[in-house]
């Protein structure tokens, strides 16, 4: 049995499919925690680290949605998880959407959170910048753009992302998957049609003011595809909003 991502659970296994929880680009497991505690009575949770992340840092193979998405299926095996409801956030969000598609039959439910791969357009300047930055001075600004305008930001989140840059090989990981992830200027795209078409319900959540992914990417989905829009809120919705996120994936499990 191979080794499983390093992951954060919370809550009592009682038989019924978890909830499995993908962070984006440069996060982290801990970025669910707010989610993950509004759960824990109602669901087990799993978090993971996606390679090149978090405790993820020196996995095996580092690069682009695809691989991130083999190795939580590969994850999801050794933890012996035949069912889950899958929440993935941007580039998180990506690779739940290829792992439902590889393995539809595995899906109790998806639901995506600024998901990457919804369309070409991308600010992939930012997330070439913000993987390169290392001083908090530099991460400060750059981090304002991935949450909405009036958002306020975790309180020293700049300073301890500044401080995990500090680990041999962090910033040489995240170019290797901004690179990986993106085409140019733009992102590779994953089968919105395709997801569309899955018999598990699906449900999309998205910030109004969104500076990396266009909210105009949750728009035209096939499917009986549910679509959440919050007002004043940008990238991180889980973070932003985490109550709301929490609310729409406890009514996904209830009605899958």
């Amino acid at each position: 049995m191979s080794t499983p991502l390093p992951h954060t659970v919370r809550g009592e296994a009682d038989g019924r499919p978890p909830v499995v929880l993908l962070h984006g680009f440069a996060g982290d497991a801990l970025g669910w925690t707010s989610v993950q505690l509004a759960l824990e009575r109602r669901r087990r949770s799993i978090a993971f680290d996606l390679p090149g992340h978090g405790r993820a840092l020196a996995w095996p193979e580092i690069g682009h949605a695809g691989l991130a998405a083999k190795a939580v299926t590969a994850s999801l095996d050794a933890l012996d998880l035949p069912a889950v409801h899958l929440v993935g956030h941007s580039m998180g969000g990506a690779v739940a959407a290829l792992i439902a598609l590889r393995d539809p039959g595995r899906i109790a439910s998806l639901t995506l959170v600024a998901p990457g791969g919804f369309g070409r357009d991308i600010n992939h300047r930012l997330l070439r910048r913000f993987a390169a930055a290392r001083a908090e001075s530099e991460i400060a600004p750059l981090l304002e753009q991935f949450f909405g305008y009036s958002a306020r930001l975790p309180r020293r989140m700049a300073a301890q992302i500044a401080l995990g840059r500090d680990e041999p090989g962090r910033i040489e990981a995240l170019t290797t998957v901004a690179e990986a992830i993106l085409d140019g200027e733009g992102q590779r795209t994953v089968d919105r049609d395709g997801i569309g078409a899955l018999t598990a319900p699906v449900r999309v959540i998205w910030g109004e003011d969104d500076r990396v992914l266009p909210v105009r990417q949750s728009e035209g989905l096939a499917g009986a595809i549910a679509v959440h829009r919050f007002a004043g809120v940008g990238h991180m919705p889980h973070l932003e909003v985490p109550s709301a996120v929490a609310r729409v994936v406890a009514e996904q499990i209830a009605t899958a």
